[in-house]
C-alpha cells in the first residue's frame, strides 16, 4: 500500500569527524529510492548544513554567533545538496531543494501553498529535500524552528504523512543515556498516553554539531502523533532500517498516532500557528470548551499572560496551567484584559465598539487530544 513518509537524519548520522558519512549518505539514498520504486511518497528532511559548512571552511567547531551560522549554513547547504544531487541521480531518482521558515506555515497561504507544492512534486515522483532555511530564519522572531526535529514533525502534518522516521546516533530510545547508564532500558512502543508522562532522560545534543537531543525528538513525537502521524526513532547509521520497520519489524521506538483530525484549518491551528500568549480559564469554561464543544466567552478567562494581536495564536489553559488546547484569538491581550470576567453584553460598552461575543470562535480552537 502506497504511503506518505517523511524520513529525519541528523548531523550525527550524516557527519563523521567534521566531515561527510559518504557511506551513510550513500545507503540513505538507495533506501529512499527504493521507497519510492516501491510507489511511496518520500520526503528527507536533512540537516547537515552547518556542519558540512565548517568543515568546508576549516572550523574546528560551530560559531556562537548567529549571523556568522548562518553564512556557513549558506555555504554548507549547497555543497550538501550537490552530494545529494549526484547520489541520486547515478540512480535516475529526481530531487527538489525545500527551504523551509517558520513563517511560510504560520501565513495561512503560505501554509497551503507548500501543501500544494509538496502534491505536485509527489505527483512528478520527485523526493523533496527539506531543510530550515537557516541563511533568513530570525530567532528572535520566534520564526525559526530551533531544529530539525519539531521541522519535520510540522512538515509531517502538513504532508499528512502516515509515517515520520527520526533517524539519529541511537537505535532506539532508552529509560536513561545508554552511552553513560548501562542499566538504561529500551522502550519499543509507545502511546499517547505513556508519551504525555513519559520520563527520561532527555538531555542536549549528543554531537557538538547539533542542535537537537533525546528531548526535541520526544517534542516532535508529540507534535506528529498529535497530526495522526506514526513516529519511529530509528538508528541513522543504518538507513535500511526504515524499510524493516514498514514490513513490520519491531526496531526501533516506535509511537503510536492519535486520531487525525479530519478539519485541515484546525490541523493548520493546531500545529502551524505559534502559540503567542495564554489565557488562563476558570473550571467552567474548561468543561465548556472540552465537554460542551462551544466557544470562548470572555467570562470564563481568569487571566492573561504574554502579549498579542487579534488573530493571533493563544494557548488555553486549565487554571493550574496545563494547556487544554489552542486556537485563535478575536482580541488582542491588551483588549481581553478589559473584557476578562465580563459577560458577552458587556464587551461592546467596555471596549467602544461592537466586537465579536467570543474570545475564540470553536471553528478557530483545536483542543488537545
Amino acid at each position: 500500500m502506497s504511503q506518505t513518509l517523511v524520513i529525519k537524519i541528523g548531523t550525527s548520522s550524516l557527519t563523521q569527524g567534521g566531515q561527510l558519512a559518504l557511506s551513510t549518505i550513500a545507503a540513505l539514498v538507495e533506501t529512499l529510492t527504493h521507497l519510492r520504486s516501491l510507489g511511496h511518497r518520500v520526503v528527507l528532511v536533512s540537516s547537515g548544513a552547518v556542519g558540512v559548512g565548517c568543515s568546508r571552511l576549516n572550523l574546528s567547531e560551530r560559531p556562537q554567533k548567529m549571523a556568522v551560522v548562518q553564512a556557513i549554513a549558506a555555504v554548507g547547504q549547497g555543497r550538501l545538496m550537490r552530494v545529494y544531487d549526484d547520489l541520486f541521480s547515478t540512480l535516475q531518482q529526481p530531487i527538489a531543494q525545500v527551504l523551509l521558515t517558520r513563517r511560510d506555515l504560520i501565513d495561512r497561504s503560505s501554509y497551503v501553498n507548500a501543501q500544494n507544492t509538496f502534491q505536485a512534486l509527489f505527483q512528478l515522483g520527485v523526493i523533496p529535500i527539506v531543510n530550515e532555511n537557516d541563511t533568513v530564519a530570525v530567532d528572535e522572531l520566534k520564526l525559526k524552528f530551533g531544529d530539525n526535529d519539531t521541522l519535520s514533525a510540522l512538515v509531517a502534518s502538513l504532508v499528512e504523512a502516515d509515517w515520520l522516521f527520526i533517524l539519529t546516533d541511537v537505535d532506539r530510545l532508552y529509560s536513561a543515556d545508554p552511552r553513560k547508564n548501562p542499566d538504561a532500558e529500551p522502550i519499543t512502543l509507545i502511546n499517547a498516553e505513556q508519551l504525555d508522562r513519559l520520563q527520561v532522560e532527555a538531555g542536549a545534543s549528543g554531537s557538538g554539531w547539533g542542535t537537537g537531543g533525546m528531548a526535541t525528538k520526544l517534542a516532535a513525537a508529540r507534535i506528529a502523533t498529535s497530526a495522526g502521524v506514526r513516529v519511529a526513532i530509528a538508528a541513522g547509521e543504518n538507513p535500511r532500517t526504515t524499510l524493516e520497520i514498514l514490513q513490520g519489524k519491531p526496531l526501533g521506538t516506535q509511537f503510536e498516532p492519535q486520531p487525525r483530525p479530519n478539519n485541515a484549518r484546525k490541523r493548520w491551528i493546531a500545529h502551524g500557528l505559534i502559540a503567542t500568549g495564554k489565557l488562563y480559564l476558570d473550571p467552567g469554561a474548561v468543561k465548556a470548551l472540552c465537554q460542551g464543544g462551544k466557544s470562548l466567552l470572555a467570562a470564563g478567562i481568569l487571566r492573561v499572560e504574554g502579549e498579542f494581536q487579534a488573530s493571533e495564536a493563544v494557548s488555553l489553559c486549565d487554571d493550574s496551567g496545563r494547556e487544554i488546547g489552542r486556537g485563535m484569538a478575536n482580541y488582542s491581550s491588551r483588549e481581553i484584559e478589559q473584557i476578562r470576567g465580563q459577560h458577552s453584553e458587556n464587551i461592546s460598552p467596555i471596549l467602544g465598539y461592537i466586537g465579536a461575543e467570543t474570545v475564540v470562535h470553536r471553528d478557530n480552537l483545536v483542543l488537545q487530544g
